[in-house]
């Protein structure tokens, strides 16, 4: 499901010749995992971070402390902090980044399937919002990593 998305971002930083490095909260690992799953994915990827701990946002990631405790982790700004911070911690040209509530309870005020996802790159920087409806924790996390994909090829 995720490797033709995966495949056309490689394909475009490739011929770009940029770098890519993910930063994931709720997501896990599983967004870059779908990147190096593609064959050659080590010519473009240089890693990833899963900073699902609050501290690590901030003290690895370098999202502000006091955006993080005004607003809580589930935040715009904070995955596009996540997303800018990943590619200067990692020396990549494009930045991902995941944040949000893979449930099963609600977290700082938002509700279950709440996403937001960053792609930085050289020329731009968009933010996606969205309000996923998988149902189970694992459902909103496999969505989550499609949606992500997608955010990031579109932006290529």
């Amino acid at each position: 499901m995720t490797r033709a998305p995966a495949r056309d971002i490689l394909e475009a930083l490739a011929a770009r010749g940029w770098t890519i490095a993910v930063a994931e909260s709720l997501t896990g690992g599983m967004v870059v995992s779908a990147l190096v799953d593609v064959p050659g994915a080590s010519t473009v990827v240089r890693g990833g971070v899963v900073a699902y701990a609050t501290d690590v946002k901030r003290d690895v990631l370098g999202v502000d402390g006091s955006l993080l405790a005004a607003r809580g982790a589930v935040d715009p700004e904070v995955a596009r902090q996540m997303a800018t911070g990943v590619r200067e911690a990692l020396g990549a040209d494009v930045g991902v980044a995941t944040t949000g509530v893979a449930g099963p309870e609600p977290q700082d005020g938002r509700p279950v399937g709440t996403l937001y996802i960053a792609v930085v790159t050289p020329a731009s920087a968009a933010v996606s919002a969205l309000e996923l409806s998988a149902g189970s924790r694992s459902g909103v996390r496999e969505a989550a990593t499609s949606a992500a994909l997608e955010a990031c090829r579109a932006e290529l």
